[in-house]
């Protein structure tokens, strides 16, 4: 797919860069830059894959200036640096604009002095009726890519988002956490068992910005269908997994928390296009002309609603099993 091309992943230590080079290395990719600022993990993940087509850039993306020199010379960039704890960017809300809004608008800018063919920039369900400061520096994200897209000339660089749930076993998520509380012989802390949650692998977001990379139009915002769990079932479902009798003890939710997650607005619905396994919301790209919002209207809002955890397909306790049982992180921890 990526033949001769090189590709550059903001944030490319974490768990996404981790699976995209995984899945693309010992493809015919001309080369994959590493761009973060964490140098112990990059010099972890240089040792481990002694790979001449990885390339590693220490920097920023709030420092406008190191992104601009990794980015000469290359074809496809993934924006995937952000920070994605929503407890710590509850209480560091500016470090989440400085990265997330900040940072994409750094990025975005690089990409389009350098001529990059396609930038896709990996958004959240918690950009959607956010209520918390990630979510609503995410949202922020989206419409400063949008914003980006429309004084972009589509045939220099293609600019658009993907948006995807919680990813099952990702660095920081609730799985890997309730499982060291397995091992460890401890209760499961449960927040709420009765909030709801998108449940995507890796290889699902890869396969989403993937969809992008060939689907994608000026400013479009991508969303993959995915079903949903309650996190009491999740969380029973890895006790019986792992056949552990621990307790489960609710804690109450935490800083930011919501009930349930939403991936599309029900404005966004209204005139998104289905596309089987996916959603494309093209971009409104109305001007500051006022005169058009009065005669030019969208669908009725009143005979559509939001896609969320709530709505959506929800697995049950063994549907959520077989899901987990797919995922290398769960495989590794089972001895498989």
């Amino acid at each position: 797919m990526f033949s001769d091309n090189i590709l550059l992943i903001t944030g490319g230590t974490g768990s996404f860069g981790n699976a995209v080079l995984e899945r693309f290395l010992n493809t015919n990719i001309k080369e994959i830059r590493i761009f973060s600022r964490d140098e112990l993990k990059q010099e972890e993940m240089r040792i481990r894959l002694d790979n001449p087509k990885v390339k590693f850039y220490i920097g920023d993306v709030r420092d406008y200036d190191s992104i601009l020199a990794a980015m000469a010379g290359v074809d496809l960039v993934f924006q995937a640096a952000a920070l994605k704890q929503v407890p710590s960017c509850e209480f560091y809300p500016l470090e989440a604009v400085k990265t997330n809004i900040m940072g994409t608008e750094n990025v975005l800018k690089a990409a389009i002095v350098n001529h990059v063919e396609r930038v896709i920039v990996l958004s959240t369900d918690k950009a959607v009726y956010p209520i918390n400061a990630m979510g609503i520096s995410k949202a922020m994200m989206e419409k400063v890519t949008i914003a980006k897209s429309r004084l972009t000339d589509p045939k220099q660089s293609t600019i658009c988002c993907t948006r995807y749930g919680n990813v099952m076993a990702s660095r920081g998520s609730v799985i890997p956490l309730f499982i060291k509380q397995i091992k460890d012989g401890k209760p499961l802390t449960v927040t709420d068992p009765n909030m709801t949650r998108f449940l995507m692998s890796l290889d699902d977001a890869i396969d989403l910005v993937l969809y992008a990379f060939e689907n994608s139009r000026q400013g479009d915002i991508f969303v993959q269908k995915a079903p949903a769990a309650t996190v009491g079932d999740l969380a029973q479902a890895l006790k019986e997994i792992f056949e552990s009798t621990c307790n489960i003890d609710i804690i109450g939710t935490r800083h930011g928390e919501k009930l349930y997650e939403t991936l599309l607005t029900r404005e966004e619905i209204a005139h998104a296009e289905d596309m089987g396994g996916y959603y494309r919301i093209p971009a409104d790209n109305r001007d500051l002309n006022y005169g058009k919002y009065f005669v030019e209207g969208k669908p009725s809002l009143s005979i559509t609603e939001d896609y969320n955890s709530h709505n959506t397909l929800r697995l049950d306790v063994e549907g959520i099993k077989s899901r987990l049982l797919l995922v290398p992180y769960v495989q590794a921890q089972l001895g498989v």
